[in-house]
């Protein structure tokens, strides 16, 4: 009995201690405010929606009156005949980009880390921060004037080097995973270097002064001290990353498709936007994002269970 109220007046002066702290950093919590409504609001409230996945849903009926028809939907998505073209598409993309595309912005904020110029330092990462505020609108928009088959930058080259030019790039289905794959590192390199510069910033100098005195080369000092000092953070985005293997957004791939290319651009999110907004098949669209959602988890949990056993960093 003595135990329970004990634990009881641990509890409550927890609880007490608790308050005191929210009460004192109250302009924290008003600070955090505004992204926890806005998570609440538009991540957790429309879960509730999520059902049409397993409804014939209308308008007119509302979501608790139309129809529930099960797994109808999820039969549907299997046995479509381009079903495996689709998800094939869109695993080779998201593949390819994290294979790639992961790397890169590591390697080069390791780079800008040990550019000694402070004034070349902030102009080259302006030049690489700059692509990723480009719409992108835009960017497709350059790709089509760099890569016609016209008088395009890229045919132009060719030909003066000698070659065939002419090529319509935008047009071919083998090109097509190339031109959305480094068209997203170029645009996004930069900025996602940012996360590795801040964590290359809390290295303690002192360890490459040890490595310095004993003979380590620039190299070396990277390779030993650098990159394991950042490889929590590396750890931690790659399970974020792979939480997103069938998350290949649909608005590039949308402006980059055609019907020549149709058979190497058409991924899951297209096809969710062709049936669901075009097609107006709603719970059909919903089903498939349902699909890609659980698994994107699913390799979420995966992931992060992987790195649990290696001993590394974790999101949970």
């Amino acid at each position: 009995m003595n135990k329970i109220t004990k634990t009881s007046a641990q509890k409550e002066a927890q609880r007490k201690k608790t308050l005191r702290l929210m009460k004192k950093n109250w302009l924290l919590y008003a600070f955090i405010a505004p992204a926890f409504l806005y998570l609440i609001l538009f991540h957790y409230v429309p879960i509730y929606g999520v059902q049409i996945a397993f409804r014939n849903y209308t308008f007119a009926k509302g979501i608790t009156g139309s129809p529930w028809v099960g797994l109808k939907w999820f039969e549907r998505f299997f046995s479509v005949p381009r079903f495996w073209n689709i998800v094939g598409n869109t695993l080779k993309i998201s593949l390819y980009d994290i294979i790639v595309g992961f790397p890169l912005p590591i390697i080069l904020a390791v780079i800008l880390n040990q550019v000694k110029n402070a004034r070349w330092k902030k102009f080259a990462q302006t030049i690489t921060y700059m692509p990723h505020f480009i719409t992108v609108v835009v960017l497709v928009s350059m790709m089509q004037l760099f890569f016609s088959p016209g008088n395009g930058i890229v045919n132009t080259v060719i030909q003066a080097l000698g070659g065939e030019g002419g090529i319509y790039f935008m047009g071919r289905e083998k090109y097509f995973i190339h031109m959305f794959v480094w068209s997203g590192i170029w645009k996004n390199m930069g900025w996602g270097s940012i996360i590795y510069l801040a964590a290359l910033s809390g290295v303690d100098p002192s360890l490459h002064e040890s490595a310095m005195i004993d003979g380590a080369n620039q190299l070396k000092r990277v390779w030993y001290i650098d990159l394991p000092s950042i490889a929590p953070t590396i750890t931690i985005m790659l399970v974020l990353r792979c939480g997103s293997i069938l998350g290949v957004g649909y608005e590039k791939a949308f402006l980059m498709q055609n019907d020549l290319n149709i058979v190497s651009s058409e991924i899951i999110s297209t096809y969710v936007y062709k049936q669901g907004i075009i097609s107006q098949q709603y719970g059909y669209s919903a089903a498939i994002g349902l699909f890609n959602n659980v698994i994107n988890f699913t390799v979420l949990l995966l992931a992060n269970k992987v790195t649990q056993k290696l001993k590394g960093s974790t999101l949970w």
